[in-house]
């Protein structure tokens, strides 16, 4: 890794190149034929400003277009190779020169050729007499502003609607551009006496070289939704409209984004691009060997060879496609801003973002000096010493007859590229040759559906997954996917095979991805990445409840390949942070929609989930952490919701809203479960005088926000039942009100029932500055005086009522219901909050049900040890209700496992008949 960075800091300007720019053959013919025009191009790296410049003044002296341009480019050639061999220029400043000479070029030719066209035809027009616009879209290196020193220009002709032409000799728009097209790349592609602009290639357009020369912006939509390949989506990914300029300073240009974006980017995690990628890597590596076969000189080829250029761009493309659909702010064409991007996200250590930045450095560094010497688009190594010579002291190296640093600075830079490329196409794993990774080893791949496939696997397997595998849905699967699904159940035979898990895991794992046939981003997922499969497959294993998950929110399973899954815990500020990031990409793209930001809270709130439910099955965390870190992820992702459902709010009147969102219940008490829905009341304080109606408009916005189910699932079920005057209240009250009501001001007043709750509330979200007021309410309630027998006989009262409407069969006992259970030991802390907070402040806290029944023994409430023996059994039966909940098994125990909570049981009646009698 040294020597890598030390490759290409020596190459960064920091040194002074020991070589000069007249070793080059193409230089020299430069300086011998344009000498006179030489001085036209002032010192300095060239622009647009001083390219435009010298073409002006070549056509003043009387040279035509096609010759000025020519001439033009011979000169930034010549400066640009003495900037980079003897000056040190930085490689990004030459690639964005070439860039704008490829830039200027195209821009002046759409001009040119547009004039003689409408001289002959008139302007083309639309069918309401709008002149239709014209792009020229570069691609590759062009679209990603890195065109290097001896280029091609990939590029397609797009034109904005259809029409025809207004002049007497009248032609279709198609018509038109398609001459528009062929003039524009005769004027930059031709070869004359005085060279050629740019070489261009036409054959990334819709169709390649057999498709029409320019197309409509309504063809090439048909043709993405129609026709697009998957690679296709990395060569879009690097468009850019390049010409005319105008259209880009205006924005006109814009609208083509709304075509590409969704064709190169899906809204879920794309791992079915890996295999396209795959071939076309496939394609270009074969095709480099073929191009080398009986010509060593050529194994030698910075791009295309193993660890080349082309390698680090497939690297940061396949992550852009993968997760940029979810991620806009790593898209971008730019490969160093990419890897940089790709590191600030999390998606790539930042180490090997930087190892591959300084590699891609170098080699295009290299690659650029290569096609100094003759002007030719190679990037092969020069087979003759003194060029090999040149081309290291240029970069501050030094080669001999006994070694050559270059050398071995190239093969030290393309094996760290081709490890990581190799790591990231094969899950870490470099595939062996012949080796069997699915457990289904010997002759061709099978499908699930076929006999020979199914008879391989355990029979308890193969039972299973023969219940579907015949279906029409998954006879009407393609190939390919009925062999990744034959690779992912075999897999799963073969961890069974080898002890790497139970065959419950595996059986579960079948009833997991038959609902996901046809999701096929998902199983792409798995394929790709056995390690995240065989995780899944332990996952599983452990409970039942991660299967139900997983079925509703299967994109998380992506989480499972962080390694820091178990070691982490949820940090709440961390999330909301992370959050404000996704709705300012959104919005830095043009994409801030409601639906948009709406699956992106639901996406991180899953994910979130997720990795506490892994580090609970895993033993990693406790219960209590387990709610905590639910409780607290509620509460940041309110937070989040507020903050976006307020700037989206038609009758907002101030930057954020004055509201406080009061939890109750489970969230309150910070002991939130999987799936638990959320007890709220929401407050404001806000001297507005149309104050109640705003509100009001605004929290059923929030509610539509937080409960909707979207493409990306189901978020939380919203209770507010608990609000003043219950369902028939209004969804906010003012704190005023509130307080009011609380306290027994007027004629409309809390019940014990809802003080009861209220020991429970807390703030949670919203406007901090009302936190403070609204816990000085919940304290004046409950250090509120009170009859201790009125009191006693209520909160039995309400107990019976309870137990009444949730019975349990008689010989269960329900951990939760039954006398000895959960609720008994809640409403006699309840009760003793109530009638003993005002002398024994230290239960106002909302400190646990465990810690206050310590405090309430501690404060001589309850006899020796009853508090501290029914804290304990709390924990236990809320241990146990949790493992029943995540094996999907009733709370409601008999036989030997109702006998094992005696003790509990036994504990909590002890703290009833303490406090009750």
């Amino acid at each position: 890794m040294d020597s890598v960075a030390s490759a290409t800091s020596d190459t960064a300007g920091v040194s002074t190149p020991a070589a000069s720019a007249d070793h080059s053959r193409f230089v020299q013919r430069i300086r011998r034929r344009y000498a006179a025009d030489l001085p036209l191009l002032p010192p300095g790296l060239p622009d647009d400003t001083t390219m435009r410049a010298v073409v002006d003044r070549l056509r003043q002296e009387g040279r035509p277009l096609p010759a000025a341009l020519r001439v033009m480019r011979q000169l930034v050639m010549e400066r640009l190779a003495v900037l980079d061999v003897e000056q040190g220029a930085a490689m990004t400043d030459i690639t964005q020169a070439m860039t704008h000479l490829a830039e200027t070029a195209l821009d002046i030719g759409v001009a040119h050729c547009r004039a003689e066209l409408d001289a002959q035809y008139g302007q083309p027009r639309d069918a309401v007499g709008q002149e239709i616009d014209f792009w020229v879209v570069g691609m590759g290196k062009l679209g990603g502003r890195e065109l290097n020193v001896s280029s091609d220009i990939d590029l397609i002709y797009v034109y904005e609607d259809d029409g025809q032409t207004e002049g007497p000799q009248r032609i279709s728009a198609h018509e038109y551009f398609a001459q528009l097209s062929r003039r524009l790349s005769t004027l930059i592609g031709d070869v004359t006496e005085d060279g050629q602009v740019f070489r261009v290639d036409l054959a990334l357009r819709p169709n390649g070289n057999s498709g029409p020369p320019a197309v409509s912006m309504a063809m090439l939509e048909e043709y993405f939704l129609v026709q697009g390949r998957e690679w296709e989506r990395f060569a879009w990914l690097k468009s850019r409209v390049v010409a005319p300029r105008e259209s880009v300073r205006t924005g006109r240009a814009l609208q083509l984004r709304s075509l590409v974006t969704p064709f190169v980017y899906r809204r879920y995690l794309d791992y079915g691009v890996f295999e396209g990628l795959r071939q076309l890597h496939r394609k270009i590596r074969d095709e480099a060997q073929r191009r080398a076969a009986g010509r060593p000189e050529r194994a030698n080829d910075v791009k295309l060879s193993r660890g080349g250029i082309r390698e680090i761009e497939f690297i940061v493309q396949l992550l852009q496609v993968v997760r940029g659909g979810q991620f806009p702010e790593i898209r971008t064409r730019s490969t160093l801003k990419a890897l940089s991007r790709l590191a600030a996200r999390g998606l790539m250590k930042p180490e090997t973002a930087a190892a591959l930045a300084k590699g891609y450095d170098f080699l295009r560094r290299v690659e650029h000096r290569i096609q100094y010497l003759d002007d030719q688009q190679t990037h092969c190594l020069p087979g003759a010493d003194e060029d090999i010579g040149w081309i290291a002291r240029s970069l501050c190296l030094t080669c001999d007859s006994h070694a050559c640093p270059l050398m071995d600075r190239l093969m030290e830079v393309r094996e760290l590229v081709a490890t990581e490329f190799d790591a990231l196409l094969h899950d870490g794993v470099a595939p062996a040759a012949g080796g069997c990774r699915t457990g289904m080893c010997g002759g061709p791949p099978l499908p699930i559906d076929s006999e020979e496939f199914l008879d391989k696997l355990q029979p308890e397997l193969a039972a299973n997954v023969r219940r579907w595998a015949q279906q029409p849905r998954v006879q009407g699967l393609r190939e390919e996917s009925r062999l990744r699904l034959a690779k992912l159940i075999g897999r799963a035979a073969l961890a069974v095979r080898q002890g790497e898990c139970t065959m419950d895991a595996a059986q579960r794992f079948v009833d997991w991805v038959e609902p996901l046939l046809r999701r096929e981003s998902y199983l792409a997922l798995l394929v790709e990445r056995p390690a995240v499969q065989g995780r899944l497959l332990r996952l599983l294993g452990l409970a039942r409840w991660p299967m139900r998950y997983l079925m509703q929110h299967p994109g998380v399973i992506d989480e499972l390949a962080d390694a820091r899954l178990l070691h982490e815990r949820f940090d709440g500020p961390a999330f909301i942070q992370d959050l404000q990031a996704r709705h300012d990409a959104w919005a830095d793209h043009g994409e801030a929609s409601e639906d948009a930001l709406l699956d992106s809270v639901r996406r991180a709130h899953h994910a979130e989930v997720f990795r506490t439910l892994v580090r609970d099955v895993e033993g990693q965390i406790s219960v209590e952490q387990v709610a905590d870190e639910l409780s607290l992820l509620a509460d940041a992702t309110l937070q989040c919701v507020i903050a976006w459902a307020w700037d989206r709010l038609k009758q907002k009147h101030r930057p954020s809203p004055r509201l406080a969102v009061i939890a109750y219940g489970k969230l309150g008490g910070k002991e939130l479960g999987y799936g638990s829905d959320l007890d709220v009341v929401f407050l404001f304080e806000d001297d507005d005088d149309n104050a109640s109606e705003i509100y009001g408009a605004f929290i059923r916005k929030l509610i539509t926000w937080l409960t909707l189910r979207t493409a990306a699932g189901e978020l939380f079920d919203i209770d507010t039942a608990l609000r003043p005057n219950g369902n028939s209240g209004l969804l906010v009250t003012s704190l005023a009100s509130f307080e009011n009501y609380q306290a027994g001001r007027g004629s409309n007043t809390a019940w014990t029932w809802e003080h009861q709750a209220i020991t429970r509330a807390r703030f949670c979200a919203g406007d901090a500055s009302l936190a403070e007021r609204f816990e000085a309410t919940r304290r004046a309630v409950l250090t509120a005086p009170r009859d201790p027998k009125a009191l006693r006989d209520e909160v039995v009262a309400m107990r019976d009522k309870l137990r009444a409407a949730r019975p349990v069969r008689a010989g269960f006992f329900d951990v939760k219901h039954s006398p000895g259970g959960m609720v008994d030991a809640e409403f006699a802390l309840q009760y003793l909050i109530l009638a003993h907070s005002a002398a024994h402040p230290e239960l106002l806290a909302n400190a646990g049900n465990i810690a206050l029944l310590q405090r309430a023994e501690a404060a001589g409430l309850l006899p020796a040890d009853v508090g501290r023996e029914a804290a304990d059994a709390y924990r236990e039966l809320r241990r146990v209700q949790h493992r029943a909940r995540l094996n999907e098994q009733s709370t409601a125990l008999d036989g030997e496992a109702a006998d094992a909570l005696a003790p509990q049981r036994d504990a909590v009646l002890a703290l009833w008949r303490a406090v009750f009698g």
